[in-house]
């Protein structure tokens, strides 16, 4: 097999199984923020329970996210040495800046949170929880920095020996890309959180065990869910797509299917796109919605994949198409499931609905599989470019770094991730089984405070 092609193999496994974790992490840091405010402002002991027994999860996967996160770094330097030589001086101040916040900040402040509980005030371990929040979303910002000038490079200038320079840290940080791309990221890695914290919750009152931190968990993680889920799709969603619409024409078209330019273009919803006759199959479409999405007026021309040359159109167009259609279809269905539950449980309904919590419980997977379309969408639309329309993937990749080479560290990978695998699910289904510390019952159901946090 071509070297190329193992070294994106390689890369795309290890950052798809990397971001697993940090997607809980950077949704549920909020969360327990949430529950500590409220643990402080009643001083009850099952949101301080709760918010302990979250930040234990919390834990779990910061360990597991930094262990997968570590090899990225150095495929940079070991699979795409072009790549690294060339964007160093821009990439490389918003990934060692991501690596202060991620291992500084956020670690410090989890132990403070997780070990400090006695010895700080109620006030002083509030401001840990806010911390390893905090750091866990500039951490994340950073990331998406750098990912957004690979999708819309700004600030930069190109030396005459063919590396990008920096000419501004601020355009780097303000570029508009970025800014979309975070606010629709992060809400996604919430919905991620809230559907964990949900599904938590819908397990617990079907098992009939910890029931008042199954409510609880199902009150926060469903309003939180309901809240995120309708802001992926707008405004985040809907302003993002827009601007991708705008500078990245090609991409948009091939998410859609869209292969000739169309007034009044429709927006199909099911279909199976055949590149090679350049035609979506047995499509099921609703005429002129696309149009409207994009440009605000239903007879607006949306531009075809037949405007621009084949050698720019994305690499795969069948997955980038099913990515997605996938991620938009998941966001339906989360909107709709959180919105029934919401409606249920402002009823006082849905803590008895069990044939609305097997849902819930059966959903937590969804939200991890959306993040992943979600990320394929605007990896592989990107393609053929690893900096669209400056640097193409065949030119970042190492030169002496054999597909031998790039397959053995991949199949590496591979064993070793299945062992951390195993042992993620062994630790927190541990966890949950164990579920939250608490006092006694009458504690519980009293609301009896805690002495000090």
């Amino acid at each position: 097999m071509d070297a190329l092609i193992l070294h994106r193999i390689q890369f795309a496994f290890t950052i798809t199984y990397h971001y697993l974790f940090p997607q809980l992490t950077m949704g549920m840091a909020l969360l327990i923020v949430v529950l500590k405010t409220l643990a402080v402002r009643t001083n009850r002991r099952v949101y301080h329970d709760s918010a302990r027994f979250w930040a234990r999860i919390f834990g779990v996967n910061f360990v597991l996210g930094v262990a997968t996160g570590v090899p990225m770094e150095f495929q940079f330097g070991t699979n795409w040495s072009q790549f690294s030589r060339a964007t160093g001086g821009v990439i490389g101040q918003p990934l060692a800046m991501e690596g202060v916040f991620s291992f500084f900040l956020e670690s410090a402040f989890l132990g403070l949170f997780l070990y400090g509980e006695r010895r700080l005030s109620k006030w002083g371990h509030w401001w840990a929880a806010f911390l390893v929040f905090l750091g866990s979303w500039i951490s994340g910002f950073f990331i998406i920095v750098t990912d957004a000038w690979m999708q819309h490079p700004v600030a930069y200038s190109l030396l005459p020996n063919g590396r990008f320079e920096l000419t501004s840290f601020t355009g780097l940080l303000l570029n508009p890309w970025a800014l979309l791309q975070y606010a629709h990221n992060m809400g996604g890695a919430v919905v991620t959180g809230a559907f964990v914290m949900s599904a938590t919750g819908a397990f617990y009152l079907l098992e009939d065990r910890f029931v008042d931190y199954g409510r609880l968990f199902l009150r926060v993680g469903v309003t939180a869910g309901l809240i995120f889920s309708v802001l992926q799709i707008f405004p985040t969603g809907d302003l993002h797509g827009k601007y991708l619409a705008k500078h990245q024409p090609a991409v948009m078209a091939g998410m859609e299917g869209l292969f000739k330019s169309e007034r009044g273009a429709p927006i199909v919803l099911v279909g199976q796109p055949d590149e090679e006759r350049q035609r979506i199959d047995n499509p099921i479409a609703v005429n002129r919605v696309l149009s409207f999405l994009i440009y605000g007026s239903t007879a607006a021309e949306v531009k075809g994949l037949n405007e621009f040359p084949k050698e720019n159109w994305p690499a795969n167009i069948p997955l980038l198409y099913y990515s997605y259609h996938i991620m938009a279809g998941l966001g339906t269905w989360f909107v709709l499931l959180m919105g029934v539950a919401e409606l249920l449980l402002w009823r006082d309904r849905l803590f008895g609905a069990r044939w609305l919590l097997w849902p819930i419980f059966l959903s937590f997977p969804l939200p991890y599989i959306a993040n992943t379309a979600g990320w394929m969408t605007a990896e592989i639309g990107r393609q053929p470019w690893l900096i669209y329309g400056l640097l193409r993937t065949e030119h970042g990749a190492s030169k002496y770094v054999s597909g031998g080479n790039a397959l053995f560290t991949l199949l590496g990978f591979m064993g070793l991730y299945a062992v951390l695998s195993l042992l993620f699910v062994l630790l927190v289904f541990g966890e949950i089984h164990r579920g939250p510390g608490i006092g006694s019952a009458a504690d519980v159901e009293s609301g009896v405070p805690v002495s000090n946090a």
